[in-house]
């Protein structure tokens, strides 16, 4: 499957860098059609390079191509996190601390933000779940608000949010970490919620028979019930919370991979753009199974494990 997208990446850069490749060999004195770039501007990027097989050499070698080959990716993935650090002369290895042009640098920015707004979110999703479970009040009050919240475009909100905060002197990381709160709060709320309500109605019944108290029926049945359904919406929460903490960045611009994303598309360095993109991934696929891993230790530890 990886060879396969990564052979469809190869093939889609050549339609996608066509008008620039021409460009260039036009200007080495190459012939190509139609000879005039004003002509070729309105021309299907497919019929450019059915016309011009020949002078598609460079498809895979622009400085600033519209899609950049995965090895230039790879390679610009390569030079802002290893040979910069190792090698640069701001990297951890000349000056003690990470450089502010490595990805390194960017993503443990991110990191941080990230974890914040998650421990937040979980923490406010479990507070409202327990809320909406003992509450009919609050089951028919916050949930439908906590469903209209995630209908609104979190590009849209998170200036507002930042300018808010920031009228009243909040700066810096909780911004980010407020805005990834708000897109993991909701995936906890839901399965938290599911949860809460799984236990049948027979334990329901058993723990009543043993005048069970409300507190106790949270904590011996409710809870340790909802307890795979939390982890499930873990995975989806931390995952948002990284999609929040990248959007979080992109107004403030002082670090991280959302910043460093839009400083790419200001140069046109869309390489930059794809390794923060393909960094942003790995480290979503790399908290993913890290609460996964928590999980399959915890419902072992609980004897849940299936």
């Amino acid at each position: 499957m990886v060879i396969a997208l990564i052979a469809i990446w190869y093939v889609a850069a050549v339609p996608m860098n066509v008008k620039e490749v021409l460009t260039q060999a036009e200007r080495a004195g190459v012939v190509v059609s139609p000879d005039s770039a004003v002509a070729r501007r309105d021309k299907s990027s497919l019929a450019l390079v059915a016309r011009n097989p020949g002078a598609l050499g460079e498809s895979w070698s622009l400085d600033r191509p519209r899609l950049p080959a995965p090895h230039q990716v790879l390679v610009e993935l390569y030079d802002s996190t290893v040979d910069e650090e190792l090698f640069g002369r701001r990297g951890i290895v000349q000056s003690g601390s990470l450089s502010n042009r490595s990805l390194v640098y960017h993503g443990w920015v991110t990191l941080n933000a990230t974890f914040v707004g998650f421990l937040i979110g979980t923490a406010l999703g479990v507070v409202l779940a327990v809320g909406i479970v003992h509450s009919r009040v609050m089951d028919l009050s916050v949930m439908p608000w906590a469903i209209v919240s995630q209908t609104i475009p979190i590009v849209a909100l998170a200036p507002m949010i930042i300018v808010v905060l920031y009228s009243i002197g909040i700066q810096g990381l909780l911004p980010k970490a407020v805005i990834s709160a708000y897109l993991s709060f909701f995936p906890v709320v839901v399965g938290m919620v599911k949860g809460l309500r799984s236990p049948d109605a027979m334990q329901m019944d058993l723990m009543r028979t043993y005048n069970a108290a409300q507190p106790t029926i949270l904590w011996k049945l409710r809870l340790p019930a909802s307890v795979p359904y939390l982890f499930a919406s873990l995975k989806i929460a931390i995952a948002a919370s990284l999609v929040g903490a990248i959007v979080g960045e992109l107004p403030v611009q002082q670090g991280g991979l959302g910043a460093r994303m839009l400083a790419g598309s200001y140069y046109g360095q869309t390489a930059q753009i794809w390794a923060a993109l393909l960094l942003a991934a790995a480290l979503a696929a790399l908290l993913v199974w890290a609460i996964g891993w928590l999980e399959r230790r915890t419902l072992t530890r609980m004897g849940m494990a299936a």
